[in-house]
């Protein structure tokens, strides 16, 4: 095969983050880059993980700050839709124009180079349901989207109209996107807007961060509840950018619990037993495609965010 014909593979620069000090290099690497454990194993058993030069053994520990170099893994000019069955998606609505799901924690909106683990696109397709064929071949049908460790509410397109009109109704923020985060610290004020554009971090493109030149981007928020050390917030987001709300509160240092690529403290998502961000998409509203009615749709916290509140309320063990 005529190797000059295959995509080009990515150099990943990336910078350990603080909360990740001390942790082995398999673990911390599959934390930042969104790969899976035996995907992160293979790069780095193949020599194509480096710092200052030297080859990393995947057992290493990482040092807060450490610069890697990371030589990705083949990216596929057209990530494949396969249908693949999900444990704990749930058909919330469906009908012949569009289906919402409440996504599970590990599920990635949609195939991406690099991503080999499930995608809702692959679960709504092994379900036996069509998605609309607008948009890019891997994201076909998907209007709007959540972070792989996000649970909660997502809509998808069945047919071109709805996709269409969707994407309208996103583009033209009338569709209602509530979140529930459990943050760092207690926000004062306790409830507010922040107004702070988003763009690629300037020197760590794995992640996001406010940037003067950056997209405008805007989240209103409220405490609910107030714990020892972390806040209970609900979110309603104006715009849509990548890790909007992960990056907002965490540029007011009040990173989300347990969302350690964005500064959280380590010791607080093991005490809470949380291995992900807490941030659940709760409310999501907007008008049918097709008929124009008034949608809205609600989803309860998964397990591991029930049992963090049970902690903080002291009504579970802690061990």
């Amino acid at each position: 095969m005529d190797s000059s014909n295959l995509p080009k593979r990515e150099v990943k620069v990336i910078a350990i983050p603080d909360g990740l000090d001390q942790e082995r290099l398999d673990a911390a690497l599959a934390r930042v880059l969104g790969l899976s454990r035996s995907t992160v194993v293979t790069l780095i058993d193949s020599g194509e993980v480096t710092s200052d030069g030297a080859t990393k053994m995947k057992s290493d520990k990482v040092r807060s700050g450490e610069i890697l170099e990371i030589l990705m893994p083949q990216a596929k000019v057209a990530p494949s839709l396969k249908p693949t069955p999900i444990i704990g998606m749930g058909i919330v609505y469906n009908d012949d124009h569009i289906i919402v799901i409440d996504k599970p924690a590990g599920v990635a909106a949609h195939p991406s180079p690099g991503w080999q683990g499930p995608t809702v696109i692959g679960g709504i397709l092994a379900a036996g349901f069509n998605v609309a064929t607008s948009g890019a071949a891997e994201r076909q049908g998907v209007v709007h989207r959540l972070d792989v460790g996000t649970t909660g509410l997502m809509v998808v397109a069945k047919d071109e109209i709805s996709y269409s009109n969707l994407k309208d109704q996103f583009r033209d923020r009338t569709v209602t996107k509530v979140y529930h985060a459990l943050v760092q610290g207690h926000m004062d004020p306790t409830e507010g807007t922040i107004d702070a554009p988003i763009d690629r971090h300037p020197r760590e493109d794995y992640r996001f961060a406010v940037v003067a030149e950056g997209k405008p981007s805007v989240t209103h928020y409220k405490a609910l509840e107030l714990f020892p050390a972390v806040s209970l917030l609900e979110i309603e987001l104006e715009t849509g950018r990548t890790h909007q709300i992960r990056v907002h509160f965490s540029a007011l240092h009040h990173p989300l619990a347990g969302d350690i690529t964005y500064g959280a403290d380590h010791t607080i998502a093991e005490r809470l037993q949380i291995s992900r961000p807490w941030l659940h998409a709760r409310k999501l509203s907007f008008q049918h495609p097709v008929t124009g009615e008034l949608l809205e749709f609600f989803s309860d916290y998964p397990e591991d965010l029930t049992r963090s509140l049970a902690i903080l309320s002291g009504n579970q063990d802690r061990s």
